[in-house]
């Protein structure tokens, strides 16, 4: 399964990064081989609006069924679900530590966003 993971980092050992729509990168990691992807998301950061929808777009243009982050917003989270990808929020620590919470079922999928928009 790929699992993105927003990061303030490139590699596993980089800090979550508990913005989604503007965290610097995203990984797309491989949970079983923890190979990873890095998606620069530079172009979002600094987005007037539409952040989280865009960075959505591109997780899910790479494959990834599930979303690891500390905050996601409403528009984002709508977007996430329509693309059939789960959101676990409140995700912290290295991004090696958020998967392996994930896959250890100490990280459930959340049920709707946990921010307001544009936070």
């Amino acid at each position: 399964m790929k699992i993105a993971v927003t990061s303030q980092g490139k590699d596993l050992d980089s800090q979550v990064d508990p913005r989604f729509g503007r965290a610097a990168y995203v990984l797309i990691v491989d949970s079983e081989t923890f190979d990873f992807e890095v998606l620069d998301n530079k172009e979002n950061v600094n987005a007037l609006k539409g952040a989280g929808i865009q960075a959505a777009v591109a997780i899910s243009n790479k494959g990834a069924e599930v979303l690891l982050t500390g905050f996601c917003g409403p528009n984002a989270f709508k977007a996430l679900k329509a693309a059939k990808i789960g959101v676990a929020n409140n995700a912290g620590g290295t991004i090696r530590e958020a998967v392996e919470a994930y896959l250890a079922g100490k990280l459930p999928l959340s049920e709707e966003a946990n921010v307001e928009g544009h936070w």
